[in-house]
């Protein structure tokens, strides 16, 4: 027998390739993300259940924010089989035109956002239409959407479905609709499969942490108990509108940079630098080539990749201006502490919100608060609550930048108690918000944020900034309680210096109640007011914290109640 060896070109191995070529062919994207749906947050149903409702209601919400409409969204979860539900969404948003409803529900990668540098929830395109194809997989029926976009027009009806092999809508139902009750909105209604349970990564957690951080919108919620819960909207006031803006120049990456110069349409470096990037002007542009060794009117076209390498050390090296945050909407200190205040009930209380930065030559703003003492356990890990341009992060917390910035802070110094590699054992709640104009998300489901070294670094700086309040605040509380307790030690034996005072000098009853009084009086003066330094919280509401919190066990008779043990899906 003959024998080959590794690369040898015979006859056999020639048709062994073509065989194998023939098994090649390109895969579509829907046909992948069919394929590989956890990717998109639908890997269980409880999961499926509220990434569903997550990417309509961020879907509702940054539609009515574009068009500067106070949101209204109503979000009902009917059970009609035995896990399979009917989830509808509606809202009070501008509407979608007829042509664009098809792509927007019933195609992946479809969008406005992805090339806008501006802050929203939706970023991929790839959310509500992962949600249409989710429910046709598991049910094999089609979504059904209701939009209108003005008072005087009809709405329009559409039934639609996802062909997974082109990536392509397949509209199987259309006509036109009376909708009264409406000026304008969107509904959409989906048959998913999914179970509900209440808890912690539930829909109603989700929504209620929703709400927290956009006070500006009302949500009427129904759970498949028939049970309507309605957070009413804390303010009238609707948020700034985010401003489209460039490239920030700190942080662009050599290829980006090489793309950007083959596709201007500018002739020379510096009109490059002041038409393609913000916070550049004339005089900064030349500093960039001045210090990158190259002339301002070089072509940008005939830019090599040696001369680029140079460029992006140049602009490490150049004093920039940092970038506008008109581009950022950021929840803003009073509001993230009242957010808090309403869900935890403590004694001590802070926010801070960080000057905008820059990653891969996106601003970023990143804003925490923490919640310390009150009626928090002290013998647990801290409460981490996760938030990226107003969306709850409900999963993934170990594979956040945001924990690994936290175990990484030393609490020690601001007297916590805390293991090695570990969040700190403490009463303690705390926020950490991101908004940006691009969150760089570990996967496509956006659950966790990766760990850009510029991200860690600042939810560090904005977690000390927190800390050393909460520092300055445990140690003030301290001293207060030394000194109550030296105070306790004096006042102790005030009666019985009273009462021998009564027999050296033969005191009346009245002249020894004087004695006392005086004395505690002297005391109040020489070691001054005892300052009451807890917060007076007047926003907690009890019922309200704990919608979307573990359900308690009935009590059993000469038992304590005892919390559900739902485990986690994350």
């Amino acid at each position: 027998m003959a024998q080959t060896t590794l690369g040898e070109n015979t006859e056999d191995n020639k048709i062994k390739a073509v065989e194998l070529a023939k098994a090649q062919r390109e895969i579509g994207v829907a046909e992948f993300f069919a394929k590989n749906r956890h990717l998109l947050g639908f890997d269980n149903k409880r999961k499926a259940l509220l990434t569903t409702i997550k990417e309509a209601v961020d879907n509702s919400l940054d539609a009515c924010e574009e068009a500067e409409i106070l949101p209204e969204i109503q979000v009902e979860i009917i059970e009609i089989a035995d896990e399979k539900f009917r989830i509808i969404i509606e809202d009070n948003g501008p509407g979608i035109v007829k042509k664009q409803i098809p792509k927007i529900f019933a195609k992946l990668l479809y969008g406005s956002k992805f090339h806008q540098r501006r802050q929203s929830r939706g970023q991929q395109g790839i959310g509500i239409s992962a949600a249409v194809m989710y429910a046709q997989l598991t049910t094999g029926k089609p979504a059904k959407i209701l939009s209108k976009i003005a008072k005087d027009r009809p709405a329009t009806y559409m039934e639609l479905m996802l062909d997974t092999k082109t990536n392509n809508p397949l509209i199987k139902a259309e006509e036109e609709k009376d909708w009264p009750e409406k000026e304008h909105g969107t509904r959409i209604e989906m048959d998913i499969e999914g179970s509900y349970q209440k808890g912690d990564q539930s829909v109603d957690q989700y929504l209620k942490e929703t709400a927290i951080v956009n006070p500006h919108t009302t949500i009427i919620y129904t759970n498949p108990k028939a049970e309507q819960i309605i957070f009413p909207r804390a303010t009238e006031v609707k948020p700034r509108k985010a401003q489209e803006i460039k490239l920030h120049p700190y942080g662009v990456e050599l290829g980006i940079l090489l793309d950007m110069m083959h596709a201007t349409e500018t002739r020379t470096l510096q009109a490059f630098f002041t038409t393609e990037f913000s916070r550049v002007g004339p005089n900064t542009a030349k500093e960039i080539c001045s210090n990158a060794a190259i002339l301002p009117n070089m072509k940008p076209n005939e830019v090599s990749r040696e001369t680029a390498e140079k460029i992006i050390a140049a602009i490490k090296k150049t004093k920039i201006i940092a970038p506008p945050t008109d581009c950022i909407v950021p929840i803003g200190e009073e509001l993230l502490e009242k957010g808090l205040k309403k869900e935890v009930n403590a004694e001590f209380y802070a926010a801070c919100s960080r000057p905008a930065s820059v990653y891969r030559g996106n601003p970023f703003v990143i804003e925490c608060a923490i919640a310390y003492g009150g009626d928090q356990p002290a013998e647990e890990p801290m409460t981490v609550l996760r938030f990226a341009n107003k969306v709850p992060l409900l999963f993934q917390q170990g594979a956040c930048a945001v924990t690994k910035s936290l175990i990484g802070t030393n609490w020690r110094s601001y007297g916590l108690s805390q293991s090695t590699g570990a969040l700190p054992m403490a009463p303690i709640t705390i926020v950490i918000h991101i908004a940006s104009v691009w969150v760089p998300f570990t996967s496509e489901s956006k659950e966790a944020i990766a760990h850009y070294p510029e991200i860690i670094k600042e939810v560090k700086l904005a977690v000390q900034e927190c800390g050393r309040k909460l520092s300055s605040y445990i140690y003030k509380k301290k001293r207060i309680g030394e000194e109550l307790k030296k105070r306790g030690y004096i006042e102790k034996y005030i009666p019985h210096i009273a009462e021998a005072l009564k027999e050296l000098v033969d005191n009346k009853d009245y002249q020894t109640e004087n004695v006392e009084t005086s004395l505690k009086e002297i005391l109040e003066r020489k070691r001054g007011e005892i300052e009451d330094i807890e917060a007076d919280n007047q926003e907690f509401d009890e019922s309200f914290a704990n919608i979307g919190k573990k359900e308690k066990k009935p009590k059993k008779e000469g038992e304590e109640a005892e919390e559900s043990t739902d485990e986690d899906t994350d």
